[in-house]
């Protein structure tokens, strides 16, 4: 694990909480969440349940064992979701800084869309580099970072995974599975401060704001 960490992502301690306390606390101020899905490990679901408690949620949440990749963990989490939801919401824990505001903007476009993700505008040149030597410079005009929060048509990302798996696909995200159907997935603008915490670095910087925001 690059984060050098002896327990799973999501339950590697961040200004004395989990990352995954964050997302659930976050989830609990989106009041059109109705229902959660958590895949995690096997052997922490006792330490998942607690989190959830402490979180206070007053929905319905699931927890079950992830797959082998992050592609296997959605769609078997998609599994679990009512079929009576019309969209789902799709994080990932190790995005702790994540708002309820960027949340509700996922949903809010895709319910008009069908398909929408949080992403930032690239900022730095982008190089493409084969042993060692760029070979060609990527021009950053129109080029975005996706995150998570990803909103989708719940039958939309269903299908999307089914494909996936029909068709052997393997991708990073799920908005890649979407936008393989040929579905819009619109981009909703988020932070920079909503980081994917991957490295020791990634983690040092998130406790950073973390205390910014607390002085």
């Amino acid at each position: 694990m690059r984060l050098g960490s002896d327990v799973p992502k999501a339950f590697v301690k961040l200004a004395g909480r989990t990352m995954l306390s964050y997302s659930l606390v976050t989830v609990r101020q989106v009041s059109s969440i109705d229902e959660v899905v958590i895949t995690i490990p096997e052997g922490f679901e006792t330490a998942a349940r607690a989190e959830v408690v402490a979180a206070g949620l007053g929905i319905p949440v699931k927890i079950t064992l992830g797959g082998v990749e992050r592609q296997d963990s959605v769609r078997i989490a998609l599994e679990l979701t009512s079929a009576e939801s019309d969209l789902v919401i799709v994080h990932d824990a190790a995005r702790p800084l994540a708002t309820p505001a960027i949340f509700e903007s996922c949903l809010t476009a895709a319910i008009r869309t069908g398909a929408a993700i949080a992403a930032i505008p690239v900022s730095d040149t982008l190089k493409r580099v084969t042993d060692s030597a760029i070979t060609a410079t990527i021009a950053r005009a129109n080029l975005w970072h996706a995150q998570t929060p990803q909103a989708f048509r719940r039958n939309l990302l269903i299908a999307a995974h089914h494909r996936a798996i029909s068709e052997k696909i393997a991708a990073t995200d799920d908005a890649d599975l979407v936008e393989r159907t040929a579905a819009r997935v619109e981009v909703v603008e988020a932070s920079t401060s909503n980081i994917k915490i991957t490295t020791p670095s990634d983690l040092a910087i998130v406790e950073a704001i973390i205390a910014a925001q607390s002085s």
